[in-house]
Order: structure tokens, then C-alpha cells, then sequence
């Protein structure tokens, strides 16, 4: 037999049996639920229980009443039938059950609503995990005890939910449950909307409101709000000073319904979709400006920057060297390190530092003085010692050294070389036919230091 489900509203509760149709209609504080039905009747003879023969569907958090009527033989042995017990159960057996009053899933939240031969169960404050099978028992001093409506009926509790798709610059809210209702109320940030009553409601992207939607006449019992992102916000793990090889963890975050797909960003360029970003183990090379973005079908938002400084130790110092021939050396220490490294000078196998600072100058420079020199970088995360590479570099004063010396030299060969020439011609005029020996002339270049 196939069950119909629908929801609509209704007045106090009453029940009436026409022949063999029987309407109801059942109410209470908060959404109830209306039944066209025929009897189904549970039992044999004078025993018996007759529950509504369509399936029942409600809101969660609303009301629901289940009515039901049962018979049972009024004397036996000219001894008038009374009733002893009258219970609703879900759980264990027809000759066992667990009664709802007493059951902690239901606790406050139950009532039995019942005279001579009609019981109804008032199930308040309703929750999905509520939807189940209810069946009804009574006992009587009859000696047959008493009866169990077995196959019970069927309560289903849901949820109102708003779908959203997403077209272009538009989204399409849809307003749904699995009870079938005929009509809806849409809000806007609360506010009712006039004139909306479809199960559909179109709405522009990108506009910072919320929706949602309720059964008309039930408006206290609507569904989850729907919103595009709201603030994002970031945080990070650990907080204090990043330290390179440490584990770092970015998280982005938003209230969003839907739930918000996320973008990270780094110096502007997209790095990955997720809400964390994780460095196992953080690099100098990871250091930069981070933010992300939130985004649903109902629009998008993007965060604040973030500033990520890796903390290093200094890298193996390079030196470099300028010496000035016969007047200065200057040393010069670089090396890579956050904080910015601190530099001590050393001469090997001297204990005593020699200077600090980035550059390192010796003035008038002396043969007592040659060794090997080193620096030493130091910050708050390490030290490194350098390597070391000198240059040599002709001074001004050199070269203007080197320059008189030659011209003195030049100076006086020019009186040899005429007193050669000279002595060649007149050994020329002496004898044309004797062979003539080259002459032989050495030049010393004096460096002078």
C-alpha cells in the first residue's frame, strides 16, 4: 500500500469516527500534523488497537500527537474489566517493552493523553533520531492480561533544509523535507518576505543576507539559515617566533552556510584549496605574505594578510679580502641569517678576538701580521664560522712607486745606450769587414713594497 506524507496546519485536538473513515486532526504547541485515514485495526474478537493508517511526518523541534483507540472485553465472569497500565514503546518486545516515560531518550519530553479507550502519545521538542515505529500496550485484570497494537505506526521527523545552486551571478534557494508541503514563507535576515510562497526563491549573489524558509503557518520552525561567507579569519600555530625546520600550521576560517571551500595565497599567487596549510617542516624560502578566501554558491570573501618571518641561523659565511699593497687590509664578512647575524673577527690560534663587525680593517700592514684570519656569525638560532678568500690589489701609492722607479731606470740607461751606440760606430769606421757581437742589455724591474 502506498503512504502519502504531507504537513498542513490544524486546530485542538479531536478525533471522530465516522463509519469506517476516521479523521484527525492533532495539535500542540508548535508544528502538528493532519491524517486522513482509515482505521487499521490490531487485534482479534473484543481485543484490539487502531492506530491512523498513514505514516506520520513532522519538524524537528516541533510538537506531534499519535492518537490511537483499543477495545478489550468490559466483564468476564460478571466482573467488569479494568485497566491496569497504558503504555507507548519503540523499544523491546510486544510482552517487554521499554516505556517511553521511562525511556532517557524522551525523558521531559513525553506525555500519554488518555481516558476510557482513546490514548494519545504528545511527543514535544522533536528530533530526527525520533523517527521510529510506535506501538501502543495496555493490561487489563481480564485474565488474558493484555494487548499489543502490533504493527504500530510509523513516525518520520525531518529537518527543513535550503539547497542552493548556483548560475552566473544568481542562486536558487529551494526549500526542502520529506514531507510534502503546499506551501512556504521565505525570510530575509529574518524578516519575512511578502509575496514568497514557492518551494523555490532566486536571490543575487554576492549580497550578504541570509535565507531561510518554513512551512506556511509554522513560521517559529524554520530551517538553518543559508549565507555567503562572513569574516575570514586566519590564525596560526605555533604563535611566537618561527623557527626554520619547525612545524607551521595556517588556518582559514569562516561562517558560511554552505560550507566555504578555501583558497591560500601567497605574495598573491594561489598556493592550495583547503581551510589548513601545513609546513612540516617551514624553510627561509617559505617566508612571505600570506591570506586566503572563503567561497560558497552565495559569494565570496577574502582575508587579511598574514606575515610569515622564518627564523634562521646564519649560512656559512663568505670572506672576501682587499689588500693594499704597502699600506691596509680590509676583511669583509656576509652571511645570510634572520635575525641579521652579529660578526667577531679571529686570527688562527689566537684565542682573543681581533675586531667585530661586518668589516674587518688593518691599517699599515706589517710581515708580523700575516696569518690566516676568520669570522665568526652569530645570532639567536646558530653561529658559523667563515671560510677565507683574499684578493690582492695594487694600491694608488704602489703603482706611483712603480712608476718613479722606472723612470729613474729609464733615466740611466739612456746615457749607456748613447755610449753604446757611439762605441758601435766608431768600431764601424775602424773595421767594416770585422763582425759585429750583439750587445746584450738587462732591465731589472724592482717591485717595491
Amino acid at each position: 500500500m502506498a503512504f502519502k506524507r504531507y504537513c498542513i496546519s490544524t486546530v485542538p485536538v479531536t478525533s471522530e469516527i465516522r463509519g469506517a473513515a476516521m479523521s484527525l486532526t492533532a495539535a500542540a504547541s508548535g508544528f502538528v500534523v493532519f491524517f486522513l485515514f482509515v482505521p487499521v485495526i490490531q487485534g482479534q474478537s473484543d481485543w484490539g488497537v487502531t492506530y491512523p493508517s498513514t505514516p506520520i511526518c513532522a519538524l524537528k523541534r516541533s510538537t506531534v500527537d499519535i492518537p490511537c483507540t483499543y477495545r478489550y472485553p468490559s466483564t468476564e465472569s460478571h466482573q467488569t474489566t479494568e485497566v491496569r497500565e497504558r503504555l507507548w514503546f519503540t523499544k523491546g518486545s510486544n510482552k517487554e517493552p521499554v516505556d517511553l516515560k521511562t525511556d532517557s531518550d524522551y525523558t521531559g519530553r513525553v506525555q500519554y493523553l488518555c481516558d476510557k479507550k482513546n490514548c494519545t502519545l504528545r511527543i514535544t521538542d522533536l528530533r530526527e533520531s525520533d523517527s521510529a515505529e510506535y506501538k501502543f500496550r495496555f493490561t487489563t485484570t481480564h485474565t488474558l492480561g493484555g494487548f499489543t497494537g502490533s504493527p504500530g505506526v510509523t513516525l518520520s521527523v525531518t529537518d527543513l533544509q535550503v539547497q542552493v545552486t548556483r548560475s552566473s551571478t544568481q542562486g536558487e534557494l529551494r526549500c526542502h523535507s520529506s514531507c510534502n508541503n503546499p506551501s512556504y514563507v521565505w525570510f530575509r535576515n529574518g524578516q519575512k518576505m511578502d509575496g514568497e510562497t514557492s518551494s523555490s526563491l532566486r536571490v543575487s549573489v554576492e549580497d550578504n543576507d541570509s535565507y531561510s524558509c518554513a512551512v506556511t503557518g509554522y513560521e517559529d520552525y524554520r530551517s538553518p539559515p543559508v549565507y555567503s561567507p562572513k569574516v575570514v579569519t586566519l590564525s596560526l600555530t605555533p604563535t611566537g617566533e618561527i623557527r626554520e625546520n619547525s612545524s607551521v600550521t595556517l588556518n582559514c576560517s569562516s561562517d558560511a552556510n554552505p560550507a566555504a571551500n578555501y583558497t591560500w595565497y601567497k605574495n598573491g599567487k594561489s598556493l592550495n584549496g583547503k581551510a589548513q596549510l601545513v609546513f612540516s617542516s617551514i624553510q627561509s624560502s617559505d617566508s612571505g605574505q600570506y591570506n586566503c578566501t572563503a567561497e560558497n554558491q552565495l559569494g565570496k570573501r577574502t582575508s587579511e594578510s598574514i606575515f610569515i618571518d622564518v627564523k634562521y641561523a646564519p649560512k656559512l659565511p663568505s670572506v672576501s679580502a682587499e689588500i693594499v699593497e704597502g699600506s691596509s687590509v680590509t676583511l669583509t664578512c656576509i652571511s645570510d641569517a634572520n635575525p641579521a647575524a652579529n660578526y667577531t673577527w679571529y686570527k688562527e690560534n689566537e684565542d682573543s678576538p681581533k675586531a667585530s663587525g661586518q668589516i674587518f680593517t688593518i691599517t699599515d700592514f706589517r710581515a708580523e701580521q700575516s696569518g690566516n684570519y676568520y669570522c665568526e656569525a652569530q645570532n639567536s638560532r646558530g653561529h658559523q664560522n667563515s671560510t677565507l678568500n683574499l684578493i690582492v690589489v695594487a694600491g694608488n701609492s704602489t703603482t706611483i712607486m712603480h712608476i718613479i722607479w722606472l723612470t729613474v731606470v729609464v733615466l740611466m740607461l739612456i746615457p749607456l745606450l748613447l755610449l753604446s751606440l757611439w762605441a758601435r760606430k766608431k768600431k764601424t769606421l775602424s773595421s767594416t769587414t770585422e763582425p759585429h757581437e750583439p750587445v746584450e742589455i738587462e732591465i731589472y724591474v724592482i717591485n717595491m713594497i
